[in-house]
């Protein structure tokens, strides 16, 4: 199948020639939002935004990363010889991906994907990617699938619903190290079906001594890597569409479950959807359905003339950089 999206991080000399090229060149300029430069091109859209991000698109994306991209910005080869370039993306090893952090409603979802040569080469006819990629839910949960299909049992999921998430933050008072346990948890999880896997890989999100701190005696014996941008990773990308699946499905088992719309993020129309929500059930529904540690339940409980008392000590929480304590295990719902 032939890939139709590429991705590029350039640095700020080859930014400024890519949009010299887009400006002089035999392109039609568009307009998209956080972009330095945007045009259309022979079947395909090139985008260059305000990170440094070079955004390719379109059934001609190949052939101008190929004959354009490549020879006149990059100045070397790439397309087509990822494997040469990063043979460590398709050795055995498995990825880590969440999804759920900065949503209100609904759980923290962690995966945990296994790659082999065959395997990365099945998900790149996949064009499996970043799931922030993937702009499409229907896209991201059909992908997911497929993923799931290919892996068998080589994957691993773990789910931390709202109750559980709002009592180890009431205990650790810190994001980074429920990440860390969930992150510890997808690994063991996953050793226990393919106990060979030599390496994980995540994004980098805190020290890494605090995943390794909450690995148990097999999961030691692993080598453990993060970096940002670790959704380059065939692995890792394939866990962050096997998470916001995940994510997906658990939104949806609220909306069953409530009988009214679980939006995803933090924003306005989130803070409508959870006033209604407390309106119908009370203000501890929000230890059920939501991370009450987010501003959010501040405003919806100030809108309703409630504060946090409402919500007793699990909601009560009030964030620090870190709190010594032991890690939760009940709660916690796990595939694979």
């Amino acid at each position: 199948m032939k890939r139709h999206s590429f991705s590029f991080t350039l640095t700020a000399e080859q930014q400024a020639q890519l949009q010299k090229l887009l400006h002089e060149g035999n392109y039609r300029p568009l307009h998209l939002p956080y972009t330095r430069a945007a045009a259309a091109g022979p079947d395909c859209t090139i985008a260059l935004y305000l990170s440094g991000k070079c955004l390719v698109q379109g059934s001609g994306a190949a052939d101008w990363v190929t004959y354009v991209l490549e020879p006149e910005i990059l100045r070397e080869v790439r397309l087509g010889y990822e494997a040469v370039l990063h043979p460590e993306a398709s050795a055995p090893h498995m990825g880590v991906d969440e999804s759920g952090k900065g949503d209100f409603f609904g759980p923290l979802v962690i995966a945990a994907a296994y790659v082999d040569p065959a395997l990365a080469k099945a998900f790149e006819a996949l064009n499996v990617r970043d799931s922030k990629r993937v702009t499409s839910d229907r896209v991201a949960e059909q992908l997911a699938l497929d993923i799931r299909r290919l892996l068998d049992h080589r994957y691993s999921l773990v789910v931390i619903g709202p109750r559980a998430y709002n009592r180890l933050y009431a205990r650790l008072r810190n994001v980074n190290r429920i990440l860390a346990w969930g992150h510890a948890r997808a690994i063991e999880n996953l050793l226990a079906a393919v106990p060979d896997c030599p390496r994980a890989l995540s994004d980098q999100f805190g020290p890494k001594r605090q995943i390794e701190q909450a690995l148990l005696q097999q999961g030691r014996r692993l080598q453990l890597e993060q970096r940002p941008r670790a959704e380059s990773d065939p692995a890792v990308a394939a866990a962050s569409l096997l998470a916001r699946a995940g994510f997906l499905r658990a939104l949806r088992e609220l909306q069953e479950k409530y009988g009214c719309a679980i939006p995803k993020g933090a924003s306005a129309q989130v803070q409508a959807a959870a006033r209604q929500l407390v309106d119908k059930q009370g203000p501890q529904v929000l230890l059920d359905a939501a991370k009450c540690h987010f501003r959010t339940a501040d405003a919806v409980l100030a809108q309703l003339h409630l504060n946090r008392g409402a919500l007793g000590p699990e909601g009560a929480a009030v964030s620090r950089p870190t709190l010594r304590g032991r890690h939760e295990t009940g709660a916690l719902r796990t595939e694979g």
